[in-house]
């Protein structure tokens, strides 16, 4: 993935563990779980803590984390920018946005919504790749039978997730 040059960082401790927070200064350009594949190295980037953009994420963190989910289905408190993907991953990123808290969808879903239905692994390594994990929401797509599959994260951490969103 290809970042920004201008982009810079901080982190928030969640409850299922630290998240790295980046920003360039079109929006939000990363949300990443310190341990999950994938992790750019996120300590090239310099710190600012006041970014409004992940402070805004931070704030938008705390009530995902709280349980408040009637928020989670407004508008992001901020733009995002998803300019470090391909074409194809922007896509399927931009698919991932459409799915509300407390419904799924299956990788082969996704692939249908975009018109690429032979396209299943690609969708799968793009939605593995998102850049914004829990705001653009990855976590929400499930195996063709409704099994838990691959999330960059960790699966305990999509169970998790999926579990706060009682799905």
């Amino acid at each position: 993935m290809k970042f920004n040059p201008l982009t810079t960082r901080s982190q928030w401790q969640s409850p299922l563990g630290l998240v790295h927070l980046s920003a360039s200064p079109l929006g939000l350009s990363g949300l990443f779980f310190e341990d999950q594949r994938h992790l750019p190295d996120v300590h090239a980037w310099p710190e600012d803590a006041q970014n409004p953009f992940m402070l805004a994420a931070v704030g938008w963190l705390q009530t995902y984390f709280s349980g408040k989910h009637s928020a989670l289905n407004r508008p992001l408190p901020m733009p995002l920018d998803l300019q470090s993907g391909t074409d194809f991953q922007q896509a399927v990123w931009q698919a991932l946005l459409d799915i509300a808290a407390g419904q799924t969808r299956s990788y082969g879903q996704l692939a249908q919504q975009l018109h690429r239905p032979s396209a299943v692994r690609a969708v799968g390594a793009a939605v593995g790749r998102n850049p914004i994990s829990l705001l653009v929401p990855c976590h929400r797509i499930l195996g063709a039978a409704g099994q838990l599959t691959g999330y960059a994260g960790g699966l305990w951490r999509k169970q998790a997730l999926l579990k706060l969103e009682q799905i």
